[in-house]
């Protein structure tokens, strides 16, 4: 029998962990704050739809569940812009096969916590606080919420993935002398906005792709449900800017604003006025630290130990591709739990704060450069060198379509920023660039500059 682990969090992390731990045939205990989703039903209002790509349908098929998970998942291809006439503009991924994969995050929460629920040795414990830990034990220490019983949990290790506000990454910056940490909040919100199926149970726009509203400053998105609805959510500035959050207070002001700037989703959200009121406004923050661990002992994971906003749809995915990273190690030191975790925690951080830093960029993205003509001529531009030349990979398809190290693509990125702004200088290049002869000279001469850097 393998030692004992205890994994606080039963969130997407959490319960993906405990399945591939189960699979390796360890005894899991799974503590959770919230009362169990499968009875209480998963609270919506508060969180973004989740796109599944390459790295968490990896971490999927590691665990053998992919083919269950995919049941609840539906592909979207591209971006469906809609401006302020309602006009519809489509950008794809990547190539004609390659998609993200909507999912609603409360359903495939539930859907793991069956799947881990059907190995015998793990068992999951609802509506308990965890009030902090001893990482030299190690030892958890817990409230149930409602009939305030205490207990204290010793185990062979302890996995913390309880989130942004993460209580077991608390511990650890009490337990350890030099446990650096930052956290950056956005001035903006984010509110959901549910758009129901149609009357005949249909998809009330395109199921296929991901909507954006692109305003400049701000924007709303919305991403398909299984059941015929989208999750819609508008992302605004709190304050400081007009229009923001603090100015969207009367019927009259929520409905001039809409009216204004999103007039054709007025009609696909009957309950406008009652959601705006009731949903609130979530915050979005960027957490960094390190390191993630006590020794082999205690390890953060997922947004306990990297949360960052959603702009580049990989929230999730990173975290999954932590329980993937760590069972490869784990396989490759053959259970070793020293080595394993010494060499995640060596080798992970820095693949985190790159993730970070390539969503806060693509928020701006989104919300703005999307409906730029320069910027969708370097989409076009990018496919057409992948196309011709398919080593070059635009970052887009790197962080979404590939297992390239974050750290990696950023810096390719960077890169390619300079190419990009090389080409986009030439002299009319926007009316004809499929027939302009510097594009390849300007690219192979970038590739080769690329190649002297790598070999350097």
């Amino acid at each position: 029998m393998k030692d004992p682990i205890l994994i606080v969090g039963a969130g997407l992390v959490g319960s993906l962990w405990a399945v591939l731990l189960a699979k390796r045939g360890y005894q899991v205990e799974v503590f959770e704050l919230r009362d169990d989703p499968r009875r209480a039903g998963f609270k919506g209002g508060r969180s973004i739809n989740l796109a599944m790509s390459d790295r968490g349908w990896k971490a999927m098929e590691r665990a053998g569940i992919k083919d269950t998970i995919r049941q609840q998942a539906i592909p979207m291809h591209g971006r469906k812009m809609h401006d302020t006439t309602g006009q519809l503009t489509f950008q794809p991924y990547g190539e004609a096969d390659q998609a993200i994969y909507s999912v609603s995050r409360g359903g495939l929460n539930i859907e793991l916590i069956n799947i881990a629920d059907q190995y015998g040795q793990v068992k999951f414990h609802f509506g308990y606080k965890c009030l902090g830990l001893e990482a030299e034990s190690p030892t958890a220490h817990f409230e149930h919420r409602e009939t305030v019983e205490r207990l204290s949990v010793k185990a062979s290790r302890i996995f913390g993935t309880d989130g942004a506000f993460s209580a077991v990454r608390r511990s650890l910056m009490k337990a350890l002398p030099r446990f650096n940490y930052s956290q950056s909040f956005l001035d903006y919100g984010y509110k959901e906005l549910h758009i129901p199926p149609t009357a005949d149970g249909k998809h009330a726009l395109d199921p296929n792709a991901l909507h954006i509203w692109p305003r400049g400053q701000f924007m709303m998105i919305a991403l398909p449900n299984v059941d015929g609805s989208f999750t819609g959510t508008l992302f605004l500035a709190y304050e400081g800017q007009t229009p923001a959050f603090e100015q969207l207070h009367t019927d009259e002001q929520i409905m001039a604003f809409f009216e204004q700037y999103f007039s054709d989703a007025i009609p696909l959200i009957p309950n406008l006025l009652e959601e705006f009121h009731e949903n609130p406004t979530s915050s979005l923050v960027t957490i960094r630290c390190s390191p993630w661990c006590c020794e082999d002992k205690v390890l953060i994971m997922g947004d306990a130990s990297h949360a960052i906003v959603p702009f580049y749809g990989q929230g999730m995915n990173s975290g999954f591709e932590d329980c993937t990273l760590l069972d490869e190690l784990l396989e490759e030191h053959q259970g070793n739990w020293t080595t394993t975790i010494e060499v995640f925690n060596a080798t992970r951080i820095k693949n985190a704060n790159a993730i970070a830093d390539l969503a806060l960029r693509n928020f701006v993205e989104m919300r703005d450069k999307v409906a730029d003509p320069k910027f969708l001529l370097r989409k076009e531009i990018a496919a057409h060198l992948n196309k011709v030349h398919p080593e070059f990979l635009p970052l887009y398809t790197q962080v979404t379509f590939s297992h390239i190290p974050y750290s990696e693509a950023l810096a390719e990125g960077e890169a390619q920023d300079a190419l990009f702004e090389d080409i986009l200088a030439l002299k009319d290049i926007e009316k004809n660039w499929k027939g302009h002869p510097e594009i390849e000279r300007i690219f192979k001469q970038w590739m080769a500059n690329r190649q002297a850097r790598a070999t350097a």
